[in-house]
């Protein structure tokens, strides 16, 4: 877990949740725009991924696992003394659903980037069945899920760094893979018992690694006093990552200032 320091005086906490197969690292950009606007940000690699494991990578034996790290975040960021946000990329956004789903947490409102709720090529229905079988017998056995970066981003100076990042996971375990995709279930099936916390959803429009369909459907049944869906027409899947990504960042800037105001919240 690392930490950069607002430029003056914070005005709240940003902790960010990096997406599958990557790690921190990937957004440098986007932490020095919040420190810039004068935000704290927190932010780590989650387990298996990134620097926090150089042995079974790309693996977990529990999504739980997920949570738990993001936890001790928000541990760090509370001790801050300031409202706290969370923004969720890709399997990030996952996890923060899950988050809020499951604990009642002292956060001022969330941001979702192109979550994953569902994947756009699915493994055929055979080859599930046996991963099923593979995962009680070889949970860590590797697959390549094919997420290659020219499906995430249209950002040529990302793609260049990507291809020399060792730090990068080419491959996921079975059962990362059945770990996600019964969090992806649960993330429907207790859209019920979500926090109500105030809620930006920022889409790509041209998506190639998540299901947008599924991504829509959760969040018009998810019942919240505010909540905002926003859809980037043309971009890719790595929204903060894109070219317009000073136009994404602006929105969801706007959505944190206009939170704060909302909750009284006095800054310098």
């Amino acid at each position: 877990m690392w930490k950069w320091e607002a430029e003056g005086d914070a005005k709240a906490v940003i902790i960010m949740i990096h997406g599958a197969m990557e790690h921190h690292g990937r957004y440098g950009w986007v932490i020095e725009q919040w420190r810039s606007a004068g935000f704290h940000v927190i932010m780590g690699d989650l387990p298996g991924q990134g620097m926090t494991s150089r042995v079974n990578r790309g693996h977990i034996e529990s999504f739980d696992e997920y949570l738990l790290e993001v936890q001790t975040w928000l541990q760090a960021a509370y001790e801050q003394d300031l409202p706290v946000f969370l923004l969720g990329h890709d399997l990030g956004g996952l996890i923060a659903i899950r988050l809020i789903q499951e604990n009642k947490l002292n956060i001022a409102g969330v941001i979702l980037s192109s979550p994953t709720l569902g994947f756009v090529y699915q493994p055929s229905k055979s080859f599930r069945l046996a991963m099923r079988g593979i995962n009680v017998a070889m949970p860590t056995y590797k697959i390549n899920p094919e997420l290659t970066g020219t499906k995430a981003t249209r950002n040529q100076d990302v793609l260049e760094a990507d291809g020399g990042d060792s730090l990068t996971v080419k491959t996921v375990s079975v059962r990362w893979y059945i770990e996600t995709i019964e969090a992806i279930e649960q993330a429907f099936e207790k859209i019920d018992s979500i926090q109500d916390v105030p809620m930006l959803l920022m889409q790509s429009g041209d998506e190639q690694i998540t299901d947008k369909k599924a991504v829509k459907d959760w969040f018009n049944h998810v019942a919240l006093s505010e909540k905002r869906y926003k859809e980037w027409p043309k971009l890719y899947h790595e929204i903060f990552n894109e070219p317009e990504r000073k136009d994404v960042f602006q929105y969801a800037l706007d959505f944190v200032l206009g939170q704060l105001k909302a909750i009284g919240y006095v800054y310098e």
